[in-house]
Order: C-alpha cells, then sequence, then structure tokens
C-alpha cells in the first residue's frame, strides 16, 4: 500500500535525482517562492513560472515515492469516500478521496510531500490512507462537481424529512431566502449541481407517488432525485416566485425567468410550468451555459461554414435566420455572431425575450407584455433607433416576420431564430405565415439550419466494422465506426460533449427567381444540390460519423427529416 511520504523527503531533491530540473532553477524558484505573498507551495511555483509541466512534476514524485499517477476520469468516484473528508479540507490541501473500503481511504492528492495534509486527513478519518498524485487542474474541478453532489443530496434528504414529519402539507415560507430552509436549500444546492454538471435543462416533474428530478446533460436525460410528492406545491411556488410568476394560476401554462448568484456563479434561467393531471412540471433552462466548444473560433463552424457564413454577413441588408429544433443552439451562434458584428463601426439593437447574456455595444432590449412592449412594438420602436443591424430573439409569428422583412428592405441588416427543420423549408415557412413571394425573394440573403450532434464517450469508446446498411447510408465505406459502451464518465449513454453541425443556405438570383415564381421546396433543393450550393446536414453528419466523432445512431436521429 503507497501511504504518506517520509516528512523530511524533498520536492527539490526529487526533481534534481530524476534530472527534470537544474539547480540554478531550483533556486531561483525557491527565491520566487519565498517572496509569495500567499506562501505557495514549491510545486506550485514551479509550475506557474514554466520550470517544469505538472505532468513531469506528477510522474517524477510517483515514481520517486512508488505511488500511482492517475486521472480522476480513470475511475468511478464513491460519494461515500468524498463525504469523509470536509469540503474546507478538500479545498486547503487540494486532494479528495476518491474510494474506500474496510479501513482505507483512498485519496487523491496535487502534494504528495505535503506531510500535514496526509495527517490531517488521518486525524479526520481514523482510516489508513492511500495516496495517489493527480493534476491540481482534475482535483479543484473534482471538488467542485462532487461537493455539490453531497450538498444537493443532503438537501434532498433535509426537504424529505421536512415533509415526512407530517401527513398534511406543510407549508414553507417561500418568501424566506436563508439556506436553512430545506425548499430554498434544495432548489439553490440542485440548480448549482446542474450547472457544475454542464446541464442545459433541469426537469421537476411530479407523479402519484414522487416528484423526480431530471437533468439534460449533452442532450440527454438523465434521472437526479427522487423527492416526496408533498414536497412538490413548495418547489412549484419557490421557482414561480423567483421567476415572476402568478402562483396562483395552476391550470395554465406559464413563462418567467430569473437570474440568481449561487456560490459565486451567476447563472439567468428560463422557466416554463406546464399544468398535469398530478401537478405542474417545471422545466429550468439554463441561457448562455459556459462551457468547451468545438471550432469556438468560427462561431462552432467548420472552416468551409465559417466563410460562408462571412459572406453573408457581408451583406449591407436583408435578412439572415438560423433554424433548427429547440436546444439546437441557434441562441448560442447569434450570440457569437453578434459579438463579432458589435466589433464592426455599427448601431446594433436586439429585441428578445429573454436577454440572455449582456453583450458590449449592442442595445438590448427585454419585451414586457404587461408593459405593452412586444416583438412587434418592439421592433417599430428599434426601426425608429436608425440601428444598422437588429437581432430579433425568435420570428414567431406573422406579424413579426412582415415587419422584419420591412426592416430588411430599407437598408438594414436582421438577424433572427426560426423553428424549421432544415434551411430550404425556412423558405416555405415564411411564405406560410404570409411573407409576399417578392417580398422574401428581395429581403433574405442566407439561411442557417444548426443541430448539436452528441459526441462519442473518449472514455468508453469503441470501433467496430460497419455494417452493410450502414455503408449505404453514410455513401462511403469507413474501416471503422465508433460508438460508446456507456460508463461512469458519461451517466452510461455512451456519449458525451456535443459538436455543432450546419447547413448553410446563401440566397442567389437564380433562388430568388424560383421564390418569385413559386417554386417547391423539391425544386428548390435540387438545384443547389446539383450546383453544389449546399452542404445538407445529412453529408456534415455523415462526415463526423466517418471520422469518429460521432454515431451512425445520431445521424439517423438527426437527419431524419432531410434524408
Amino acid at each position: 500500500m503507497a501511504s504518506a511520504a517520509p516528512a523530511q523527503l524533498r520536492l527539490g531533491e526529487v526533481l534534481l535525482d530524476a534530472g527534470y530540473i537544474t539547480e540554478e532553477q531550483l533556486n531561483q524558484a525557491l527565491s520566487l517562492q519565498k517572496s509569495s505573498p500567499d506562501k505557495k507551495r514549491l510545486g506550485e511555483v514551479l509550475v506557474e513560472n514554466n520550470i517544469i509541466t505538472e505532468g513531469r512534476l506528477n510522474t517524477a514524485l510517483s515514481k520517486r515515492l512508488n505511488i500511482r499517477y492517475v486521472s480522476m476520469s480513470d475511475a468511478p468516484v464513491d460519494m461515500a469516500a468524498v463525504a469523509k473528508i470536509p469540503k474546507s479540507v478538500a479545498n486547503k490541501h487540494c486532494l479528495i478521496a476518491i474510494s474506500m473500503d474496510s479501513s482505507v481511504l483512498r485519496v487523491n492528492i496535487n502534494d504528495p510531500l505535503n506531510y500535514y495534509a496526509i495527517e490531517d486527513v488521518k486525524l479526520i478519518t481514523h482510516m489508513q490512507i492511500e495516496v495517489q498524485v493527480c493534476n491540481r487542474s482534475e482535483i479543484v474541478k473534482a471538488i467542485s462537481e462532487y461537493y455539490s453532489e453531497i450538498e444537493t443530496q443532503k438537501s434532498a434528504l433535509a426537504a424529505n424529512e421536512s415533509a415526512s414529519q407530517t401527513n398534511a402539507f406543510t407549508y414553507v415560507d417561500i418568501s424566506e431566502t436563508a439556506d436553512d430552509t430545506p425548499v430554498v436549500a434544495l432548489i439553490n444546492s440542485t440548480l448549482y449541481k446542474a450547472h457544475s454538471a454542464g446541464a442545459s435543462d433541469i426537469h421537476i416533474e411530479p407523479f402519484d407517488d414522487n416528484t423526480y428530478v431530471r437533468i439534460r446533460v449533452d442532450g440527454q436525460i438523465v434521472d437526479y432525485l427522487t423527492l416526496s410528492a408533498s414536497l412538490h406545491a413548495s418547489i412549484v411556488a419557490r421557482i414561480k416566485i423567483l421567476s415572476g410568476l402568478d402562483i396562483a394560476e395552476k391550470r395554465a401554462p406559464q413563462d418567467g425567468h430569473f437570474r440568481a448568484k449561487l456560490q459565486d456563479i451567476e447563472i439567468n434561467v428560463r422557466v416554463s410550468s406546464l399544468p398535469t393531471i398530478y401537478g405542474e412540471k417545471i422545466v429550468m433552462r439554463f441561457m448562455s451555459q459556459s462551457g468547451v466548444l468545438d471550432h469556438a473560433g468560427t462561431f462552432g463552424m467548420e472552416q468551409d461554414d465559417y466563410q460562408k457564413m462571412m459572406s453573408i454577413l457581408q451583406s449591407p441588408h436583408g435578412i439572415v435566420y438560423i433554424t433548427g429544433p429547440t436546444g439546437s443552439g441557434k441562441t448560442t451562434t447569434l450570440y457569437m455572431v453578434m459579438e463579432m458584428l458589435s466589433k464592426r463601426f455599427v448601431n446594433i439593437a436586439t429585441i428578445e425575450d429573454p436577454v440572455e447574456k449582456a453583450l458590449k455595444k449592442v442595445n438590448q432590449s427585454q419585451i414586457n407584455p404587461l408593459a405593452g412592449l412586444t416583438f412587434e412594438s418592439g421592433l417599430r420602436s428599434i426601426l425608429r433607433q436608425d440601428p444598422d443591424i437588429v437581432m430579433i430573439g425568435e420570428t414567431r409569428d406573422a406579424e413579426t416576420a412582415s415587419i422584419s422583412v420591412r426592416a430588411a428592405l430599407t437598408g438594414h441588416l436582421v438577424l433572427s431564430s426560426l423553428h424549421t427543420n432544415d434551411s430550404v423549408s425556412a423558405i416555405v415557412r415564411l411564405l406560410d405565415m404570409g411573407i409576399e413571394d417578392y417580398l422574401l425573394a428581395n429581403s433574405l440573403v442566407g439561411v442557417v439550419a444548426q443541430r448539436l450532434a452528441k459526441k462519442v464517450c473518449p472514455y468508453c469508446r469503441e470501433e467496430y466494422i460497419p455494417k452493410e446498411n450502414e455503408v449505404r447510408v453514410l455513401g462511403v465505406r469507413p474501416e471503422k465506426l465508433a460508438r460508446g459502451r456507456g460508463c461512469h464518465n458519461c451517466n452510461n449513454t455512451g456519449y458525451k460533449g456535443r459538436i455543432a453541425v450546419h447547413e448553410i443556405l446563401t440566397i442567389d438570383n437564380t433562388i430568388r427567381g424560383m421564390i418569385t415564381h413559386g417554386s417547391s421546396t423539391e425544386e428548390i433543393y435540387r438545384y443547389v444540390r446539383d450546383n453544389n450550393k449546399l452542404k445538407d446536414l445529412k453529408t456534415s453528419m455523415a462526415k463526423l460519423v466517418a471520422d469518429g466523432v460521432t454515431s451512425f445512431e445520431e445521424l439517423l436521429k438527426l437527419t431524419y427529416f432531410v434524408e
């Protein structure tokens, strides 16, 4: 069993013996350490000043101390083990327990030479400690994720206990904001945990026996909490208060949003309530969720799609639509485009419901129907403000579409989102809204259809030889395809992370003529396909499948409507 390092062993000696640093570099680091106001450990100083990489430092320590150098993703984490060490101690010493059996606690630590940290853990847990060295960034992230999970479970337990103490419903003062109120603590910790896990939505669903809380991570719904059904009314009431909804109205759907700051994290949440036979279902959607984005410098697009998009945005006037189903990343793309456009010498104004992210040099307005500020009235007012670029959060009806088109015809570049299955369908959708064909032909400059494809989990990824039906659909014969078996890193879904897929239609003179003369969707598709003017969603998805980025099943799911 690997255990605590001898107290007299010094990091500098270990690295010198391994040949990873020189005496001069060690003296330089020691000097920097002495002058450091926050008393950093030598390892931190060496890494922060690029004298040695964290990987080489940990490799040297693992060899010298005969302990394992591990990653947090190597094995599932036992929450009971994590709970053995208080969060304050974990943060103080940059360590986290990952598993245990009988009297042995396995601990991932960034500095295995920190003898005092290991002794602290021994005293607190009364267990033998098996030390493993792990990168600081992984431990910091794990502490945030797993301790928030523990807090959420504690809150759920306290809330369930408070509900079970009486057979009748116990009213919780929903105006109370103290963290020790069970329902308030439960909602706060659930929001924090879901946000930390990278979730896009939280679903709170009432049934006859229990209330179930599920979260959507990487597009996949996963079970999270099971709560007492008697808690549901107070949970709904608390969320309604937060989001400005009518707590007395339980028979009609409602929409709202709220902003909050939970443990130094600022969140913006869209809330939707829907009456069901067992009560109101609540969905809370995180807006402007931060995370790693593939091709972040090109609006999440491949280079050739990005070039087409930039060509469309060079137009001084006209309307550009981002289309796709709910949750396909349309708003995220619109915000990235506006951030780029705001660097030009232009006046940008928006009308949104709600404003999801504050942008510099962009005049953003949020609709307020009770005050008379709707998409229609707001858009009319914006046009009197002399904007160069107008962004409309969503084109929902004929009146909004009509004003948008007329704004585009009078010298403005208009950006908006629209719900359609593909790029060409946007033309038919707008015509169905009552837009005259000649107005649409002269105002539309481009349509971007977007989807978010789930990526195969890198931890449980496996390759296999493609079947004949898969080769037929793909149109090529790759040597291997990829899929995920399912593991603890991906919640047993086989997927981890998502990547945007685009279909970009540039409106040329031929297409304008086809719109004016009432050509069908099939005729427009035939023209753009025969003239190589459109790389459709299926083609883009097929490339990702052949490259092993996503699975064949994901291709069938996302391109069903365009096959």
